[in-house]
């Protein structure tokens, strides 16, 4: 299809196909939403400076575009990503027919002449490129912002029922009409906007007009592919020019305001149509990257030998107990003489002023610090400790067996496997209810005793 318009009428190789300017509009459409994302990135880094251009980001964009396609437009004769594609935008001759085939192949220099852009067509065209899109997307914007919530909850729900107060001012005169042009005309003239497009384009795939745009015809504009008189104009305009002295007593410096204008500046501007495309496509591969279940894998088996040790918080117990805790757990100890390592020195709550019920770390990451078994459905707590699903969620709870059975003095339960005998006399002393004495960690991280914010709304499953 995209030699359809050459086999109905004719041989005109400088006519591009409706699917070259499609893919040509598509590029220019992910220039906005790329630089947005890289300028997001950076503001995180450096919020002083790049906020207010974040939240400006619409005009700072088009005031950059503006520069930018003035250049193009002016050295190259098409925008930038036009150039990109290898088409520039020439004027439609007023002559009968509006072609010069014939012309065009025995005098390209000529033809190109008389068809190159003015001053005045340029500016036509920024106003297309440039100032259209930036229009349009602030329609877009206030119409998300002031009428989606008319029309998707009915003319009942409308915050101007009152209409425009006696006394208003200008400015609030202003967005009350703007805001009944929103709801009223807005979403007709965007609906007549797509479907002239939609118009205009099957007109041009099947050669019946010679513009792709209801816009381009207004300016009397039109896409043509790069020739090789425009190749030559090219090459010579951008051609490196001799930095001197422009005038009797001005030095020779590059840095010198006008030899900067001349040889710099336009080497600038020339070299986005490598440096912006290349980061598109940067940014659609770490798309891919971070979506695919490539990357996963890598970062799985790159992890796999690496056991990070639990993190170090104010309120574990000092480190010669964990040392000793964990040299008990090698020889593996019973539930109670651990449990009774980590009750030494428990934390203490700044509400009840009573100790908190904790669980000592394990001495393996991979191991549940509430069940010490593997873990199962890994569950991270805000404080960094990973534990098993239910064990940490009944924890939070308050419902957890541990915490039952050492609330209400169950020492059978925490002398399960113990064969201390002076242990277990120390712990019978302190049978019987713990009601208002302890706390049960109810609502609390396991081993570090701290409150978890929302409960269980605050644990977070943890992808492996």
């Amino acid at each position: 299809m995209e030699f359809l318009p050459t086999l109905q009428n004719g041989i005109d190789d400088l006519k591009p196909s409706l699917f070259e300017i499609l893919s040509e509009q598509q590029l220019a459409s992910l220039l906005p939403p790329s630089l947005r994302y890289l300028l997001a990135v950076s503001t995180h880094r450096y919020p002083r400076y790049l906020l207010p251009v974040l939240n400006s980001f619409d005009e700072v964009y088009a005031l950059i575009m503006l520069l930018v396609e003035r250049h193009f437009l002016r050295t190259y004769g098409g925008s930038f990503t036009e150039n990109f594609y290898g088409m520039k935008r020439a004027r439609v001759l007023r002559v009968k027919g509006g072609e010069i085939p014939r012309a065009q192949l025995g005098a390209s220099d000529t033809v190109r002449d008389a068809v190159k852009l003015g001053e005045g067509d340029v500016w036509k065209n920024l106003a297309v490129l440039v100032g259209l899109p930036w229009l349009k997307r602030k329609f877009d914007e206030g119409y998300d912002v002031h009428a989606a919530h008319a029309n998707l909850l009915g003319p009942g729900y409308n915050r101007d029922r009152d209409g425009l107060r006696a006394g208003a001012g200008v400015k609030e005169r202003f967005m009350h009409y703007y805001k009944w042009f929103l709801k009223n005309i807005y979403p007709s003239v965007n609906a007549a906007y797509y479907f002239s497009m939609i118009v205009f384009n099957m007109a041009y795939l099947f050669d019946g007009t010679k513009y792709h745009s209801p816009f381009l015809w207004m300016i009397g504009t039109r896409i043509r592919r790069l020739g090789a008189a425009d190749h030559a104009a090219i090459e010579l305009a951008t051609a490196p020019r001799k930095v001197g002295p422009a005038r009797p007593g001005e030095g020779g410096s590059i840095f010198s305001p006008r030899n900067m204008a001349r040889s710099v500046t336009p080497r600038l501007l020339s070299s986005l149509k490598i440096l912006l495309p290349t980061s598109i496509f940067a940014l659609k591969f770490l798309e891919w990257w971070h979506a695919s279940d490539f990357a996963r894998q890598l970062s799985r088996k790159a992890a796999e030998n690496i056991d990070l040790p639990p993190p170090i918080l104010p309120s574990l117990p000092p480190a010669a107990k964990r040392k000793d805790a964990e040299s008990d757990e090698k020889q593996r100890p019973s539930t109670a003489s651990s449990e009774k390592a980590q009750t030494l020195n428990p934390p203490i709550s700044s509400i009840t002023l009573l100790p908190i019920l904790t669980v000592p770390t394990p001495p393996s990451s991979t191991l549940c610090p509430i069940c010490v078994t593997p873990i199962t459905t890994p569950t991270a707590s805000p404080t960094g400790f990973v534990y098993c699903y239910t064990c940490i969620h009944r924890w939070v709870g308050g419902d957890h067996e541990r915490q039952i059975a050492f609330m209400e003095g169950a020492a059978g339960f925490r002398r399960e496997g113990n064969s201390d005998e002076a242990e277990d006399e120390d712990w019978s002393k302190e049978e019987g209810s713990r009601e208002g004495r302890w706390e049960s960690g109810k609502g609390r991280d396991a081993v570090t005793g701290r409150r978890i914010l929302g409960g269980t709304e605050g644990l977070r499953r943890v992808v492996v």
